[in-house]
């Protein structure tokens, strides 16, 4: 199937598998907006049944190439959830996936993007994961329906399963996750290279060409390459900047819209909230500016500790000046 033919299959799957015995559950909820210090308007989505869900504990990744014993991302796929495959062929490299409702949805449509054989979720994306995912984007653009992406990487990064899968979500908001409000104000004085919004933990952001949504497959692939490649150096690089970072694979939370590619280390995967003592588990989502919340008193919790707080304890300190101001001497370096 193309990326235009999956976007049309996503409606009647999904009104299909919530009606159908034992498929998707779709969790009702209520959006919050909060305006964080930072200026962020964040959107806490409040869904009080997803305390009924049952607790999926956090998958381990120590054998990257060694399927599980039991993986839902592997066929016989659930005909509840399966919405259809893709396949990319691109000079040097292919990659087969195939594309999954999320079964447990708050938001309608929620989609995942899987790769056919067992990849890990503590690996980084390769070309063909990149280019799929944006060409999965730029039908939705093209469709006048609005999708960003996010990929949660290793074990402090919020993942639920160990097979690699990238996560779509609809948006109403034309404009993006709020995250793309900050990045999009952001002037820069050099096009093609990595930048850090004023936030309270750090953070690595690309820009993409203009009407990079019009590019060919293989216009896409050394573009969003280098994007990531640039970003997941800078990642290391600040949890190198971190004495007392966890041992193992680093982790991070992966954003992509239409506009910009963001990579944020972490260090945790969640924060206890001080006003309550409740857990709060935290993925690319907080990231790209929509948390989810369980019940009214972890909200006001949320609300009355801050956001951009929260994200700081999971995340890692800002050492973006020093990156800066060491690239700026290798510069040098090579000039002399």
């Amino acid at each position: 199937m193309t990326p235009a033919e999956i976007l049309t299959q996503l409606g009647p799957r999904f009104e299909q598998a919530k009606e159908a015995e034992g498929g998707l559950l779709f969790f009702t909820s209520t959006i919050v907006k909060h305006r964080d210090e930072s200026g962020i308007e964040y959107e806490i989505t409040l869904c009080p049944a997803l305390q009924n869900k049952p607790h999926l504990p956090t998958p381990h990744f120590a054998q990257e190439n060694k399927p599980l014993k039991f993986d839902p991302f592997l066929p016989p796929y659930d005909p509840n959830l399966h919405v259809g495959p893709l396949e990319l062929r691109l000079d040097g490299s292919e990659e087969d996936y195939v594309v999954l409702l999320n079964k447990y949805s708050v938001v309608p449509q929620h989609f995942l993007l899987v790769t056919k054989e067992f990849r890990s979720q503590a690996s980084p994306l390769l070309p063909p994961d990149l280019v799929q995912t944006y060409l999965l984007l730029a039908a939705a653009r093209k469709a006048r329906r609005n999708l960003f992406a996010f990929y949660n990487c290793g074990d402090n990064s919020g993942a639920s399963q160990a097979h690699k899968h990238i996560q779509f979500i609809p948006l109403e908001d034309e404009d993006g996750p709020p995250i793309e409000y900050l990045a999009r104000s952001v002037k820069l004085e050099t096009a093609d290279t990595p930048f850090a919004l004023n936030l309270s933990y750090a953070n690595h952001v690309y820009r993409f060409p203009d009407r990079f949504y019009s590019y060919s497959p293989e216009a896409l692939e050394p573009v969003l390459a280098q994007a990531f490649l640039s970003l997941l150096d800078l990642v290391i690089s600040t949890i190198r900047h971190d004495p007392e970072y966890p041992a193992g694979k680093p982790s991070y939370n992966v954003v992509i819209t239409l506009e910009h590619m963001h990579l944020v280390p972490r260090r945790q995967e969640t924060h206890v909230l001080a006003e309550t003592g409740d857990q709060l588990s935290v993925n690319a989502l907080a990231f790209a500016g929509m948390l989810l919340v369980k019940s009214e008193r972890e909200l006001e919790a949320v609300k009355t500790e801050g956001v951009g707080k929260i994200l700081r304890a999971v995340g890692l300190e800002s050492v973006h000046e020093l990156q800066v101001q060491g690239t700026a001497a290798e510069a040098r370096d090579v000039e002399t």
